[in-house]
């Protein structure tokens, strides 16, 4: 118990410099801004859609608003009897001035869907600035103005948005939201501090169609994290990635227990596939946990716990409040602590995961398949 004590204190302390880590990288983004917009150039919105999700309208809403002079809006769905159609005619007849097409793809040929409905609206895209965006993203008028001014650098090809999580009505999307708001763009913030960005993030990402061109954009039809490998081969082709100074507002949705612990443990095994290390350092992103277990291992050691909780909230202030304009709410935030830290622990188990009612198997670089195409023995 004594080596296990001392053992849990290491890992503690290493936890503790991360959330020091975290503070310097939430002021260093702060102090970038992008320059001021000179010349607007026409953008393109890509937005993917699948079904009537709650508060669709209202999103979809705030893109067709934006304080731009010069933009278009492409929307992709499956099939003619989607439910979201109705939605967009209805926003295309209300704001006629604004250029939109909707497009039916048909049955997508690959593993990740929304793949290939932005690879369908990214060749009917007509500008060379895209924006592609999920369909539960809510943005401010001024949205389009920000990517435009970063990507007047030249050596901009991807940006990538962070977001402030917005849950829906039930407690578990409320415990969700806070984990995004406080520890998952904590890790982005200093990942971009110590090594750039190498990788895109998040349900909206602006870029360069020649540099998605450049990459072969169906090479990514195979990824479940396709934003991050977006980003990642954007990198290793010497294209600029940046993340945004504009910050999205994500809807997760209300979710009870049940769905929200699938989704938990999806992006879970997803992210230790796609980045092994980066995911098993991920313990380092939950103090409290750790400062709790070293507690049981020895008792007289409390005092660390409440060190460890003064801390954790500097950090989650700094990244939530400060960056994110997010309150935080203390007591659901060392709940989510916890849960969190469970749900890493269980990401360790299995290689396979259930996405929009279809079981697939995730390979070892971050690809998956569909189960019944893997055989009963998959390898790789």
């Amino acid at each position: 118990m004594v080596y296990l004590a001392w053992l849990l204190l290491a890992i503690l302390a290493g936890s503790l410099v991360y959330c020091a880590l975290v503070m310097v990288a939430a002021r260093r983004y702060l102090d970038v801004r992008p320059p001021p917009l000179t010349l607007p150039e026409p953008i393109s919105i890509l937005k993917p859609l699948h079904g009537l999700e709650v508060n669709l309208e209202d999103n979809l809403r705030t893109f067709f608003t934006q304080d731009y002079p010069a933009f278009e809006i492409l929307f992709a769905v499956r099939s003619s009897t989607d439910t979201a159609i109705p939605v967009v005619e209805k926003l295309q007849r209300e704001f006629s001035d604004v250029p939109s097409h909707l497009l039916v793809t048909g049955e997508p040929p690959y593993p990740n869907a929304k793949v290939f409905s932005l690879h369908k609206m990214l060749e009917a895209a007509s500008n060379d600035l895209v924006l592609m965006s999920d369909s539960d993203i809510r943005v401010t008028s001024g949205m389009l103005r920000t990517i435009a001014a970063e990507f007047q650098d030249s050596q901009v090809g991807i940006a990538t948005c962070p977001y402030r999580a917005v849950g829906g009505e039930s407690f578990w999307s409320q415990l969700e939201a806070i984990g995004m708001n406080t520890e998952f763009l904590a890790g982005v913030l200093v990942a971009r501090m110590l090594d750039g960005m190498k990788f895109a993030v998040g349900p909206t990402v602006a870029a360069r169609k020649a540099v998605l061109n450049l990459i072969g954009f169906e090479r990514l039809k195979d990824y479940l994290a396709e934003d991050f490998v977006l980003g990642k081969f954007a990198a290793e082709h010497g294209a600029g990635v940046i993340l945004s100074s504009y910050v999205v507002e994500h809807h997760i949705g209300s979710q009870d227990l049940a769905l929200n612990a699938a989704h938990r443990l999806r992006w879970a095994r997803s992210t230790r596939r796609s980045r092994p290390a980066g995911y098993a350092g991920s313990i380092f992103t939950n103090p409290i946990p750790i400062a709790v277990l070293a507690c049981v291992a020895a008792p007289s050691w409390w005092p660390l716990l409440l060190g460890t909780i003064a801390v954790r909230s500097a950090a989650a202030y700094a990244v939530s409040v400060d960056v994110l304009s997010a309150p935080v709410p203390w007591l659901r935030l060392f709940l989510q602590d916890l849960l969190s830290f469970l749900f890493w622990i269980a990401g360790f188990f299995g290689n396979t995961v259930a996405w929009r009612g279809r079981k697939y198997y995730l390979m070892r670089d971050g690809r998956f398949r569909p189960v019944e195409e893997t055989g009963p023995a998959p390898r790789g």
